[in-house]
C-alpha cells in the first residue's frame, strides 16, 4: 500500500526532523508551503536551500508542489481566525472551517492528485511538509485525508 506521511517544522530541529523521516521510511518529502521559508534562528534549517542539502545528505528526496500550497489570501483568513480566537500560528491546533472550506474549493478541487500519488515512492513513504506542528492546524491534513478518500493512500502523521 501506498504511505503518505504528514510533518511540519514547527517542534523540530533538523536532526530529529531527519530521524523522523527515517524512522517512517520517508523517501521522498514533497513541499506544500507556498513561500518556503521559515522566521527564526530555530527553524533556518527548513528554509528551501538548506533543507534540501539536508535532505539530499540525508539520501531523501525533495519536491516542491505549490499548487498545493494555500494562498496569501486564504492564509490571511486564517490569521485572522487565530486573531479572533487568540491563537497564534505556532500554537493553532485546529484550522478555521471556513478556511477549510475555501482551501479545499479553491485549491484542492483543482489538483489532479493522482500526479501526486504516481511520484510517491513504491518503497517506504511520501511525505507532505509544511510548517505546522499539529497536522489538524495545517492544511497538509485536508491534502492527506483527499489522498486517503480517493486513492486509498495510507497516512501516517509524524509529530516531535
Amino acid at each position: 500500500m501506498t504511505t503518505v506521511a504528514t510533518v511540519g517544522v514547527y517542534g523540530f530541529g533538523l536532526e530529529s526532523f531527519l530521524e523522523a523521516l527515517h524512522a517512517a521510511d520517508v523517501r521522498l518529502v514533497l513541499d506544500v508551503r507556498q513561500r518556503r521559508g521559515v522566521r527564526g534562528p530555530d527553524h533556518a534549517w527548513a528554509n528551501a536551500v538548506r533543507l534540501q542539502a539536508a535532505l539530499a545528505a540525508a539520501g531523501i528526496g525533495y519536491r516542491h508542489h505549490r499548487e498545493l500550497a494555500p494562498t496569501t489570501e486564504l492564509r490571511h483568513l486564517q490569521y485572522a481566525e487565530d486573531a479572533r480566537v487568540g491563537v497564534g500560528k505556532r500554537s493553532r491546533i485546529e484550522l478555521a472551517p471556513a478556511y477549510a472550506g475555501r482551501y479545499t474549493r479553491e485549491v484542492l478541487d483543482h489538483v489532479d492528485l493522482r500526479t501526486v500519488v504516481d511520484e510517491l515512492p513504491a518503497e517506504g513513504a511520501g511525505a507532505l511538509m509544511c510548517v505546522e506542528r499539529d497536522p489538524e492546524a495545517c492544511h497538509r491534513s485536508l491534502i492527506a485525508a483527499r489522498l486517503a478518500a480517493e486513492h486509498g493512500v495510507s497516512v501516517v502523521h509524524l509529530r516531535p
